[in-house]
């Protein structure tokens, strides 16, 4: 009986060996199919062309890039680009208080909207291009 389950106990040791020692051409096959199907690189690190800023974005510029997303259907109650009554409402503390606020970010606007790399001066124009000023 003993040499019964000792040939068992080899037998299994044998298929469970065979079974998981990959050769390495499996593994090769294994790597191949695993592999990420791409990367994502931008800007002169990665090859690619450096952006450059050639100067100060327009107001129209920074609002197509950033603002319209939000600003342009009216999410979660921004003032869409263009309607004068709302924008009056918002800018009836001075242009400067408007800034202080994209800056800092209200509600559910982050600080300087979508525009991390926005001056302020881009900010200013953004705001006096969406509300007509």
């Amino acid at each position: 009986m003993k040499q019964l389950k000792a040939l068992i106990m080899a037998a299994a040791a044998l298929v469970a060996a065979q079974t998981f020692a990959n050769t390495e051409a499996q593994n090769d096959k294994i790597r191949e199919r695993i592999k990420p199907v791409g990367e994502v690189c931008v800007g002169a690190e990665c090859g690619g062309a450096a952006v450059v800023a050639s100067g100060p974005r327009s107001g129209e510029e920074v609002y197509n890039g950033a603002c319209t997303a939000c600003h342009g259907p009216g999410i979660l109650g921004a003032p869409k680009n263009g309607d004068k009554a709302a924008w009056d409402e918002r800018l009836a503390k001075g242009l400067d208080e408007s800034l202080a606020v994209a800056i800092k970010g209200i509600n559910a606007m982050p600080p300087k909207g979508n525009c991390a790399d926005c001056s302020d001066d881009e900010l200013m124009a953004a705001i006096k291009f969406m509300s007509g000023r």
